[in-house]
């Protein structure tokens, strides 16, 4: 005689699968909608010791602060500086921040805080002076490319440039000797495939301030790249603007990340995660403190 289990039961299997597969789903969702859940970070017991004690003296200017001194470029006195991690650089960057951007809420400097021997934050009108074939400004727009075609397009304006001279020392009316190592400009060669970027700049303003700074002639030249692919986790979204619109740390970290998959061709195993330091940690309690009305930590909000 045949046994078939009843109806019932087979549906109450079908629906506990069905059950299973919605709940991971909808982790798998939760864990791409917050990128910075994953992250390879030191310990931020210093930061939540400090967080509960409030803030603190900077050791050099004696402002009041919490976590670290915005003028100053330090953590302050209750933030041991030992106890801060380190992240070391591929390359250097430059950041130059707009007058009106208010130091309390610029993110830039969490990169000056964690690489200091990487980066320079410059105040505009103060720019200083580039090779246009060793420097690219990250900034969208229709000519920008992408991470994984810098060194082409770096190739590109050296080998223009050196035609350009070269066409001028060529004319019959000026009679010059050619410079050495001037002949032959062939991209090809493997002079032009060692022509890596030296260092990265980015701007650091609201954007509806960013127009006077990317129009500089110092730096309007430069090649552009863009971060296409990357949302914003910002607690400051600005109004009107697309999620792609990242705050000023989350540019240099995913422009990092990128360069070293697209460009260094090396695996991503974190290095650069801990510029997110200070970042996620004020991320994580500005949503908690959005869910339980905490009137101090929304303070870091405005």
């Amino acid at each position: 005689m045949s046994f078939n289990p009843p109806v019932f039961l087979k549906e109450n299997e079908e629906n506990k699968s069905k059950f299973v597969e919605m709940e991971e789903s909808q982790t798998t969702s939760i864990v791409s909608e917050d990128p910075l859940q994953n992250l390879r970070l030191a310990s931020q017991e210093v930061l939540q010791k400090a967080q509960r004690s409030g803030r603190s003296k900077c050791l050099k200017c004696g402002g009041s602060r919490m976590f670290y001194c915005y003028t100053c470029y330090v953590p302050v006195e209750n933030v041991p500086i030992e106890q801060i991690p380190l992240v070391k650089l591929p390359l250097k960057i430059d950041i130059i921040k707009h007058p009106n951007e208010t130091d309390g809420k610029s993110t830039a400097i969490h990169a000056k805080l964690l690489a200091p021997e990487f980066v320079n934050i410059y105040t505009y009108p103060c720019i200083p002076e580039y090779e246009d074939h060793e420097v690219a400004l990250v900034f969208p727009g229709p000519k920008s490319v992408s991470v994984k075609d810098i060194c082409s397009h770096l190739q590109k304006r050296i080998q223009n440039n050196i035609k350009g001279k070269n066409e001028d020392l060529d004319k019959p009316s000026v009679k010059r000797k050619k410079i050495e190592g001037q002949d032959d400009c062939n991209l090809n060669s493997s002079q032009w495939k060692e022509i890596t970027l030296k260092k990265i700049i980015f701007i650091d303003s609201t954007w509806n301030q960013t127009n006077k700074i990317f129009t500089d002639e110092r730096l309007e030249g430069l090649l552009q790249v863009e971060l296409k692919s990357r949302k914003t986790c910002f607690w400051r979204h600005q109004k009107g603007k697309p999620d792609t619109f990242l705050s000023t740390i989350e540019a240099i970290y995913y422009f990092l990340v990128d360069y070293h998959t697209d460009i260094l061709k090396e695996k991503y195993m974190g290095q650069y995660d801990n510029l997110l330091f200070f970042y996620s940690f004020m991320h994580q309690l500005i949503k908690t403190a959005k869910c339980s009305g905490n009137k101090e930590a929304k303070k870091l909000i405005h």
